[in-house]
């Protein structure tokens, strides 16, 4: 039996499946590329270049592998282009997402692991963001999301298709393998290494105005390594019989801009220089997670949770990779 990861060759995809792989795990990964890259994944592991909404391939995926779990990424998360272009977003996130689902129900797979986001919960009312915080998205990658949540626990009553949905908060930092490359970059710390590594003259800072300790916007940075075994500890959750759910991902600790960019100075021993930016639309001053029933439901504590050592790692695949997978 095997897992389809779809979505595999991105960011967070890829560093699943090189965890998968480590615990053993049979993996295939299907991924349209027009964010991921295909040596994100080792050459031997059963690819398919296609998007989730076809269900003709998704099917035979499913009966040529003996697919019995989902772990799905594949999804649109530019929240700036979700604001001009929604129609791009409600398709692929929501109504593909829904195609998905409907062909695996139908070739009997009922394990479904999804990546969803800490932007379905929309502006904050408290901090930290624990799962019982209302959902109120504020731009169409949030509610592309929510939706997608709502439909899987719709499904579960319905068609018995048990899911865990995964709202994480900032991914970051790399394994040694996969790491974060992005076309076009929105990522801080990316973007901060890159004026490190002479790419960039400076770093945007977006409004020091808001009520936080410098100004600038305090963030839960969560390591990509961390979020793969979160994904893969969800999996034995649902393995093991364990029913439909929703948990945070985060280290319930957060940095501001200012500290993350003072933080990859000592890291990588370079000046980055700084350009001051208004402040951008929807921004919340904090996003930090209450991550407790993470623990309580899947055993899980992040274990890159210092800000230095989240930015190492990031640092140190730039260095090994300085065109990213090009």
């Amino acid at each position: 039996m095997a897992i389809l990861v779809t979505g595999g060759a991105g960011y967070i995809g890829s560093a699943t499946v090189e965890l998968l792989r480590e615990y053993g795990r049979s993996v295939v990964v299907l991924d349209n590329l027009v964010y991921g890259h295909r040596n994100a994944i080792d050459a031997d592991v059963p690819f398919y270049e296609g998007n989730v909404g076809d269900s003709e391939l998704v099917g035979r995926i499913v009966a040529e592998h003996g697919i019995d779990a989902c772990v799905h990424f594949a999804a649109y998360a530019y929240v700036g282009e979700s604001m001009a272009d929604p129609a791009k977003y409600f398709d692929n996130n929501t109504v593909r997402a829904d195609r998905l689902l409907k062909t695996l129900i139908e070739q009997g797979v009922k394990r479904f692991v999804f990546s969803s986001t800490c932007a379905t919960y929309g502006d904050p009312v408290r901090i930290p963001i624990d799962e019982a915080h209302p959902q109120n998205p504020v731009n169409p990658y949030g509610w592309s999301k929510f939706m997608t949540e709502r439909i899987l626990e719709s499904y579960d009553g319905a068609y018995g298709m048990r899911s865990v949905a995964l709202r994480y908060f900032n991914a970051s930092g790399a394994t040694k393998r996969c790491g974060e490359h992005h076309d076009p970059e929105t990522h801080l710390i990316p973007l901060t290494l890159d004026v490190a590594a002479g790419g960039s003259p400076s770093v945007s800072v977006f409004g020091n105005d808001y009520e936080t300790a410098d100004g600038t916007c305090i963030r839960d940075y969560i390591h990509v390594a961390d979020l793969a075994d979160a994904h893969a500890r969800a999996l034995d959750h649902l393995e093991n019989g364990g029913v439909s759910t929703h948990i945070n991902l985060g280290n319930g600790v957060g940095f501001s801009v200012l500290e993350v960019i003072e933080a990859a100075r000592r890291v990588t021993g370079r000046p980055i220089a700084i350009s001051m930016a208004p402040r951008r639309p929807g921004d919340p001053p904090q996003l930090i997670a209450d991550a407790t029933k993470a623990w309580e439901v899947l055993g899980w504590k992040p274990q890159i949770a210092d800000i230095e050592e989240i930015i190492r790692t990031a640092w140190d695949w730039k260095i090994a990779n300085p065109h990213g997978y090009n």
